[in-house]
């Protein structure tokens, strides 16, 4: 299931060329990338699919494709718009935006609620959510949730998290870097939960009895 950081692509904001800043964010840490690029021919768009499975292959990742043609792979991103019922297919994600369309989903695995800031993607998008209605969103509804739009910080990414969000999908923030990688490592690194620790105590050490240790979990 998508989590962590989860790549949108658009190869009009790259900096560089899209397998480049692809592999750049891999690189980082990036393990799911959602391929966009409708404006291509279905050739074109199953040749650059071609290429970025072969790129996330080679870490375990794996691509999801916009709209219902899974282009020879096996995973899709549906638009709210439809078709429903979803196509069958290995993985299906749907985008939404409120509790009526969360409320419409069938077979979906997972979805993405946006937008959650404002977003210099699509300027004017919304009203956003923020973290507060995402929130709300993430209660309703039935399958894990990626937090979507004007996501560029990592204390954004952590707002997300800490609202129930599964991962947080991001598109400017990687396409538009000049250093794609730097940028995914350091918004994957705070899309990862408080990491939890073992702390050791010994109730030998305070009762000189020779009784084996417990473990409590301390939060870092």
């Amino acid at each position: 299931m998508p989590s962590g950081v989860v790549l949108l692509t658009d190869r009009w904001q790259a900096r560089r060329p899209l397998t480049e800043v692809v592999a750049a964010a891999v690189a980082g840490g990036v393990r799911w990338v959602v391929l966009r690029e409708k404006d291509l021919s279905r050739e074109a768009r199953a040749a650059l699919a071609a290429e970025l499975r072969a790129i996330l292959a080679d870490a375990g990742g794996r691509l999801v494709v916009a709209g219902p043609d899974p282009l020879d792979g096996d995973a899709v991103h549906l638009p709210a718009a439809g078709p429903y019922p979803p196509p069958a297919a290995g993985l299906v994600g749907r985008s939404c935006h409120d509790a009526a369309e969360l409320a419409r989903l069938t077979t979906e695995d997972y979805v993405t609620l946006s937008p959650v800031f404002p977003t210099r993607t699509k300027p004017g998008y919304g009203p956003p959510l923020h973290p507060a209605g995402l929130r709300e969103l993430i209660a309703a509804s039935r399958v894990p949730v990626l937090a979507l739009g004007g996501i560029e910080t990592p204390e954004q990414v952590r707002e997300c998290v800490e609202a129930g969000a599964a991962g947080v999908a991001v598109l400017g923030a990687i396409m538009r870097a000049d250093d794609p990688t730097e940028v995914a490592a350091t918004l994957t690194a705070a899309a990862v939960p408080e990491a939890v620790t073992p702390v050791i105590t010994s109730p030998s050490l305070r009762a000189g009895v020779p009784t084996p240790p417990t473990v409590s979990r301390k939060r870092q």
